[in-house]
């Protein structure tokens, strides 16, 4: 008698079983994909940079460098002025060793523009601000008169404001003033004056006493007598007044020199053209004169 297995039940309840586990299973299989291999598809959708560095998971914290990065302006573009540069000024408010005090301001207006590489950066009619440093009065028997002051800002004609740090270098101020090696104003002396003063009093004297020697008798000597008195009395009004002040009138010219670079941001500083300063007359010349004169 053969046996067919294909016809046993326990054959067939295998089959059936065998058969319903691989039926429940090739779903499960095509639900889970597995891992992908990177292809074009994947490509697309990686984050551009560097393939080492994979984005950060959804609520993660970002990266200490990202944020840092992030938060850093950008630098903004600079125009350097170097020092040593000459700003040609006029000055718009007088000052004078008879009044002026430390502290005191001075207001100054550029009357040239400053170029660099071509471009304007400095226009003319930018205003200069600054104070007065020291204002020493011109001695009695000698001296002269000292202003010192300092230039610390400029204020261009688009209202953009910057930090300055200048003295003069030199200055037109229709009288003797000249400007030394430390940028002060040193006033005139008056020599000339002083001489004349002298010699006036002396003949002055000297004519008073002939007058007095004559109605005495004695013409010469009344003369010589006169003529001291006179010279004594020069002396005395030279050496009692003081020595010309040192002025810086309205209108004075002066050629500030920088001491330290100026950093312009770039863009504010795109001028297209010269400028234009204000129309101020200047100082009209003057002899130098002491404070006050004491008559025969």
């Amino acid at each position: 008698m053969k046996l067919d297995l294909f016809r046993s039940p326990r054959i067939e309840i295998l089959v059936a079983a065998l058969a319903l586990t691989l039926g429940l299973g090739l779903p499960a299989l095509a639900q889970d994909p597995g891992p992908l291999l990177a292809g074009p598809a994947n490509a697309q959708n990686a984050a551009p940079g560097n393939p080492q560095e994979a984005a950060p998971a959804a609520g993660a914290p970002a990266s200490p460098n990202a944020a840092s990065a992030a938060s850093t302006p950008a630098k903004t573009a600079q125009i350097e002025v170097p020092s040593g540069t000459h700003l040609p000024l006029v000055l718009h408010n007088g000052i004078s060793t008879r009044t002026a005090k430390p502290g005191d301001p001075v207001y100054f207006e550029t009357i040239f523009p400053i170029m660099i590489n071509g471009k304007v950066v400095i226009p003319a009619g930018s205003y200069v601000s600054g104070e007065v440093t020291e204002s020493k009065r011109p001695g009695r028997v000698k001296g002269r008169g000292e202003l010192m002051i300092k230039l610390t800002t400029m204020i261009l004609p688009n209202a953009y404001m910057v930090n300055l740090n200048a003295v003069p270098g030199q200055a037109g101020t229709g009288g003797g003033e000249t400007v030394n090696s430390e940028g002060k104003v040193v006033g005139d002396s008056d020599k000339k004056g002083d001489l004349g003063t002298v010699i006036d009093t002396t003949e002055a004297g000297a004519g008073v006493g002939a007058g007095v020697g004559a109605a005495a008798g004695h013409v010469g000597e009344g003369a010589g007598i006169g003529a001291g008195v006179g010279l004594a009395t020069g002396l005395a009004a030279v050496l009692l007044t003081r020595g010309p002040d040192a002025e810086l009138p309205r209108g004075s010219t002066v050629e500030a020199v920088i001491d330290r670079p100026i950093f312009l941001d770039a863009d504010k500083v795109q001028f297209t053209g010269p400028g234009q300063a204000s129309a101020l007359a200047g100082p009209p010349n003057r002899e130098p004169v002491r404070s006050s004169r004491i008559p025969f």
